[in-house]
């Protein structure tokens, strides 16, 4: 009887051991997904001007990059692991012409033949709150990861997101380095050169992040978050957002100010600004643009020392005259008031001692297909377009031509 008893006991064991096992497979992988995307990169931006260093950059390149993203484990508290590899490989390139940010190149400026990479991310999820560690690509208002080239620009480090409060998201964030688009390795943290006003040289080891976003009704956003690039500057950020419907469409409006100052060692030197961007609109089945700045486009930024800019924008669905997957978007940026003062290019320079303000302008151009239906369903083409003229950067024309398709499964 003790036997019966015990065998018994063992194959319930085993049962409850299969059936656990069951569980969390089906949770860990069967919840999980993937996805294959193909981008065909085609990038050519010509400058214009004696000050150029370099009078065109233009390469072509194909990449590939595999994402595999895990379900969590069963119990209140789950886990799981995301992982994604590039591959990059060169089609046209040479040095007086690299440097796009599709290819790595070394001292010599000749861009490697192909160049692969990989990111891990650990991920655990407790109700509503999911904690991450390892690689992030985030898309937050003072830390975006850049998209637009074969790859996203990566982050290492953790990050928090909780929505356990009703209406309310929380965000936390410590990242010590980056791995750029064409980059394989993860280096220091610096800043943006802003047309040479700060320095790309002086690095920092860490970047912390906090933010809250209240929605106190469903077409309204108000948000608050704070950065700090260790000994070098803060920067704060305050969101306001809000959709009516008007018409056959809606109206839409979003107020986007930030604030940025010195910090700790103050390794970059005086660090003071102050920006707010706005963006008023309408819209039938069409949205806004969703960059930091909404003035910022493919050559400038407009985000120079008591810059001023103005903008207009236009989209269009062609579906509505019976070509679904059809886009089109035309933006001009104008820029004025610019203080010349720590702009380091020749015509920079030129211009402070004249005691002038800077101006720029810039035109661009979008247009998209993704193909509806029969063998190539989802491929997507896409033709970017830009024009840029200014008295203090040489002007520049640029285009970029993208093919993609991404399989997922």
């Amino acid at each position: 009887m003790t036997f019966m008893t015990t065998r018994r006991a063992s194959l319930m064991l085993a049962t409850l051991c299969c059936a656990s096992h069951s569980a969390v497979y089906a949770r860990f992988i069967d919840d999980g997904k993937g996805s294959l995307e193909l981008r065909n990169f085609y990038f050519d931006r010509d400058f214009h001007g004696n000050s150029a260093t370099q009078s065109r950059r233009d390469e072509w390149a194909p990449g590939f990059m595999l994402k595999l993203q895990s379900g969590f484990t069963p119990g209140p508290l789950g886990f799981g692991l995301d992982a994604v590899g590039m591959l990059g490989i060169k089609l046209d390139s040479s040095p007086d012409r690299s440097g796009t940010g599709l290819l790595p190149r070394g001292a010599d400026k000749r861009a490697v033949d192909e160049y692969s990479k990989a990111v891990a991310t650990l991920k655990a999820k407790l109700s509503e709150t999911e904690a991450r560690v390892g690689g992030l690509s985030p898309k937050l208002p003072l830390l975006a990861s850049n998209n637009s080239r074969l790859f996203p620009q990566w982050f290492n480090g953790a990050q928090v997101v909780s929505k356990d409060l009703d209406k309310v998201t929380f965000t936390f964030l410590e990242v010590d380095s980056t791995k750029l688009r064409d980059s394989t390795d993860f280096e220091d943290l610096t800043a943006m050169a802003q047309q040479g006003a700060y320095s790309t040289s002086v690095t920092s080891d860490r970047l912390y992040y906090a933010g809250v976003d209240y929605q106190p009704l469903k077409n309204l956003t108000l948000s608050l978050h704070t950065s700090q690039l260790e000994d070098l500057f803060q920067r704060n950020f305050a969101g306001f957002k809000y959709r009516i419907a008007a018409g056959p469409g809606e109206a839409f409006t979003e107020w986007r100010y930030f604030s940025a100052k010195e910090q700790g060692r103050d390794l970059l030197g005086k660090v003071d600004n102050r920006t707010l961007s706005t963006n008023f609109g309408y819209s039938i089945n069409v949205g806004g643009t969703d960059t930091y700045l909404f003035s910022e486009q493919q050559v400038s930024t407009f985000a120079l020392e008591n810059e001023r800019a103005w903008m207009m924008r236009y989209d269009y669905e062609f579906a509505a005259l019976g070509v679904p997957g059809l886009t089109f978007n035309v933006r001009y940026v104008k820029g004025d008031q610019v203080d010349p003062q720590h702009i380091s290019s020749v015509k920079g320079r030129a211009l402070n001692a004249a005691g002038g303000e800077g101006e720029e302008w810039e035109r661009t151009t979008d247009i998209s297909y993704v193909v509806q239906s029969g063998t190539f369903k989802n491929v997507s083409l896409r033709w970017r377009n830009a024009t840029m003229r200014s008295n203090f950067a040489d002007a520049a024309d640029e285009n970029r031509v993208i093919v993609g398709y991404t399989f997922a499964f």
